[in-house]
């Protein structure tokens, strides 16, 4: 059952909730390139907090980052660790978002190696993306979903990525327990691919299709 419509005061942390977290995506029309950041807090004790960001390209590696171990901060939502720094700013409750990074990437040739150890070449990445929304945000059982589009560069050693106006879509959810945003599965995609395995085991599988990001199907890619 979804929660209640979501009005402006969900956008701020729920500190009572055990577990927290913030989803942003975004990609290319045609499908040639997709980006996916995600922060998830545990406010139990000794309870960890997650970050992790992907962009995929056709023609170039998947760049894959993960950080499973984020200092608590006074604000909830700036992320700092070794060698990784990264923002998340409501500029306008259900309406606009800056999400921004700077960090090393793995690149990986095979995106099956981001389900182990994730062992690929040191690239750096950052991001600079505003995010706006173009539908109102949607009750789903544990938050909302949002569709928008963003706008923005991603600084790469081979030069920059820009983004305009492309489309984009952001999750907002919180609870007892979380497991992975659940997608519509693909049943054909560009076989561009961000997979992640999380550190209490749940996997999140995600492909990139012209219509957004879905989860990965045994069907063989387009």
């Amino acid at each position: 059952m979804a929660r209640a419509q979501p009005g402006e005061r969900d956008e701020a942390p729920h500190p009572s909730a055990a577990v927290e977290e913030w989803v942003f995506t975004a990609w290319e029309p045609d499908g040639s390139a997709g980006i996916v950041t995600g922060y998830r807090i545990h406010r139990a004790p000794g309870a960890g907090r997650w970050y992790w960001a992907a962009l995929v390209g056709r023609g170039r590696p998947l760049l894959h980052v993960t950080e499973w171990d984020v200092p608590a901060r006074a604000d909830p939502l700036l992320v700092k660790a070794h060698g990784l720094w990264a923002e998340h700013v409501c500029d306008a409750p259900l309406q606009q978002w800056t999400v921004a990074n700077e960090t090393y990437a793995a690149a990986l040739e095979d995106p099956d190696e981001a389900l182990g150890r994730a062992y690929g070449v040191t690239t750096p990445i950052a991001l600079d993306l505003e995010w706006y929304a173009t539908a109102p945000a949607m009750a789903v059982a544990d938050g909302y979903v949002q569709d928008g589009v963003v706008h923005g560069v991603v600084e790469l050693p081979g030069g920059p990525l820009h983004l305009t106006e492309v489309p984009a879509r952001r999750w907002h959810r919180w609870g007892d327990v979380l497991g992975p945003v659940e997608l519509p599965p693909a049943f054909a995609h560009t076989g561009l691919r961000a997979p992640f395995r999380f550190p209490d085991g749940t996997v999140a599988e995600w492909v990139l299709t012209p219509d957004g990001w879905r989860a990965r199907d045994a069907t063989p890619s387009a």
